[in-house]
């Protein structure tokens, strides 16, 4: 029997450089470090010594120079400290992408509302037949003589509306999102971290709006005693901070930023693990963290309405699983109109990905 033998083969071609299976590792504690590249290389030695993922070959000292000769690192020569690059902040948003990205499922589950169409400007591959009311631009003529041709012979040409095949498009509607980020002391609470998958999804939805999607716009709020408006280049080095739960803040900024947005579609994606305990009225502040005070709560319901009012749908991603807490969330979301999630940490990106691509793509008929 003549076989074939592959000489060629090496099974080990496509793995991952030592440097690149090192840089998977230093992003993810980047996240962890708030972007810290110092203390990532020495929670990095560390881990080496317990998992050895170095070797005589190549060694802690090479993967450091690496980051450097490539771009991701840079180091003070005064003071020997190190600090992350452009390069690596965009590393890390990409991997954030490919990490939530990775764990999702196709479904065609969903229901993301939209309240103007943008125009078709991707062709489906499906078509339809003719029905009143379609326009002469969406006629696949070249199906259509097809059909034609099937039905009445190719001797004497003749085409019916029966013959007519209607190609369907799709529309991207535009989009301008804000993402709302509860920063307040409970997001590390309870030897629970929270800020981290809060921050790893607002990175992966940075780098997906701005790569897949350029048209659409989106912007960071973080809010605690007080809201402010951060940059996607800041998120890596986001931290919790000794705040209370200013949500009224949080989306009085967000509302102004969306006012001044063209898009005709707007959207509020709010990340939170705890009840609103805070408000800001004149120059002092109004704090209660214990129970639900009404005079905090009835501001937020209020914002609520006046964002559907606007028709600014928001959505609350409670990474909570206080029972009490759902009364409030109910409520809030009622007045609005909106969608509530209470998510597990792990799939908070699944809730927030899934809600925001179903909400992308409608068809055009």
């Amino acid at each position: 029997m003549i076989g074939h033998r592959f000489i060629q083969f090496n099974p080990n071609e496509n793995d991952k450089s030592k440097f690149e299976q090192m840089l998977d590792i230093f992003t993810q504690m980047l996240t962890y470090t708030n972007g810290d590249a110092s203390e990532s290389l020495s929670w990095m030695n560390e881990l080496d010594k317990q998992y050895k993922f170095t070797d005589k070959d190549y060694g802690m000292g090479d993967f450091i120079q690496d980051l450097k000769d490539n771009g991701y690192l840079q180091e003070n020569p005064a003071d020997g400290n190190f600090k992350i690059t452009a390069k690596s902040e965009q590393t890390i948003r990409k991997k954030s992408l490919e990490e939530i990205f990775g764990k999702l499922k196709k479904s065609k589950s969903g229901n993301h509302q939209t309240f103007k169409h943008g125009q078709g400007d991707e062709v489906s591959p499906d078509t339809r037949g003719f029905q009143f009311g379609d326009l002469l631009e969406q006629i696949d003529f070249t199906e259509s003589i097809r059909n034609a041709q099937i039905n009445h012979g190719i001797d004497s040409f003749t085409m019916g509306e029966d013959d007519l095949q209607i190609r369907e498009s799709d529309f991207k509607t535009q989009t301008s999102t804000v993402l709302m980020i509860d920063i307040s002391h409970s997001m590390i609470l309870y030897g629970e971290d929270r800020i981290t998958p809060a921050k790893k999804v607002a990175m992966a939805l940075s780098e997906l709006i701005t790569t897949k999607y350029p048209k659409d716009t989106i912007d960071i709020v973080v809010f605690g005693n007080d809201a402010w408006q951060i940059e996607i280049k800041d998120l890596p080095y986001l931290e919790v901070g000794p705040y209370h739960t200013n949500t009224v803040a949080g989306l009085e900024l967000a509302m102004d930023i969306l006012r001044r947005r063209k898009n005709s579609n707007k959207q509020i994606f709010m990340i939170t693990d705890g009840k609103p305990t805070c408000l800001k009225i004149g120059g002092k502040y109004y704090k209660n963290s214990f129970g639900l005070d009404r005079k905090v709560v009835n501001r937020c319901i209020n914002l609520a309405a006046q964002c559907k009012k606007l028709k600014i749908p928001i959505t609350t991603f409670m990474i909570a699983s206080d029972p009490y807490l759902q009364s409030f969330v109910q409520e809030f979301t009622e007045m609005n109109n909106g969608k509530a999630f209470f998510a597990s940490l792990d799939k908070l990106g699944a809730f927030i990905f899934k809600d925001f691509e179903n909400g992308k793509r409608k068809t055009v008929y």
